[in-house]
């Protein structure tokens, strides 16, 4: 009996070890592309962030030359990053609040809700391409679409100039809030997961509508609101393309976002590469998603339904 439990213990263990080495063959292309193109970068960048390199030389060393300038000596710092969050602060609650909205219209039994789901979602599928970030300038400028229709409603406003300084920024924003079909979605699977029994027991009880919504509906929503809330915050700080193609920053660096002024340090369109400060304006970045996204976790307990 010896003999045989330990032949059974060996195939055991040799069936083992095939499976692992299995699997381990299988996760190799998972592991060379995360290496490749994720921990080896960031562990560049992060070397690069303490040197004074331009791409075309071998890296400088020069310590923390690049994070005093920053914080020092860097007027254009502060202004992208202020824009960033304001950009942050505001888009990402309208962008949330207006895919809950969408979300309880749609929450509905309908032959052509699907239809609705997929029409609403496709801004989201797009809205970060180089050809509709081309379309909304176009769409924003004085003789756009857009003037066409307020002109003939607001005669005042016929002409207008959205890319000056004050609401130049909101064009941005609009466009955010537009791609809402992804949080939508999320928003609708949670819709979905609501007991209907809480619903005919409100009712039951004499509950109205406006009361159903908030004293059943939003609160077993509110850890898809905070799930939301932290992706589209994250999304909202690392914005690029509207920004580079429909503003550039202007007018007067007004619209000019943290990842743009980051692009425009590395590669200049006159000048030197700043290869190494863009880095370090990188790791800025990471440390500030960081903070904020702590924040958020930290107000949880204080408002966010778990039971």
């Amino acid at each position: 009996m010896t003999a045989i439990s330990r032949r059974r213990k060996t195939g055991c263990a040799a069936w083992i070890n095939q499976e692992n080495v299995a699997g381990y063959v299988f996760s190799l292309p998972f592991i060379i592309g995360f290496l490749m193109f994720m921990v080896i970068p960031m562990a560049l960048s992060l070397y690069y962030s303490f040197c004074r390199y331009d791409i075309q030389n071998p890296p400088v060393w020069t310590g923390l030359e690049n994070l005093l300038t920053i914080f020092t000596d860097d007027p254009t710092f502060r202004k992208s990053l202020l824009v960033t969050c304001y950009y942050a602060l505001i888009g990402t609650p309208l962008k949330v609040v207006f895919a809950l909205i969408i979300a309880l219209i749609l929450n509905h039994e309908s032959k052509a809700v699907p239809i609705y789901r997929a029409t609403y979602y496709l801004p989201s599928i797009i809205g970060g391409s180089v050809a509709v970030a081309i379309l909304w300038r176009r769409m924003f400028e004085s003789t756009g679409t857009v003037n066409a229709m307020l002109g003939k409603l607001l005669p005042f406003l016929k002409g207008y100039n959205w890319f000056s300084e004050g609401p130049a920024i909101w064009v941005l924003i609009i466009l955010t809030v537009w791609q809402f079909g992804s949080s939508m979605l999320i928003f609708l699977s949670a819709l979905k997961q609501i007991p209907r029994e809480l619903y005919e027991a409100a009712h039951v009880d004499g509950v109205n509508g406006r009361q159903r919504f908030f004293k059943v509906t939003l609160p077993l929503l509110t850890p898809t609101i905070f799930f939301n809330l932290v992706q589209q915050t994250i999304n909202s700080f690392l914005a690029f393309t509207q920004c580079k193609l429909i503003t550039n920053g202007d007018p007067r660096k007004s619209t000019l976002f943290y990842t743009v002024y980051q692009y425009n340090k590395a590669f200049p369109a006159v000048g030197k590469s700043q290869m190494g400060y863009a880095s370090a304006l990188a790791w800025i970045m990471l440390v500030i998603i960081t903070v904020v996204t702590a924040l958020l976790f930290w107000s949880r307990s204080k408002w966010v339904y778990d039971d």
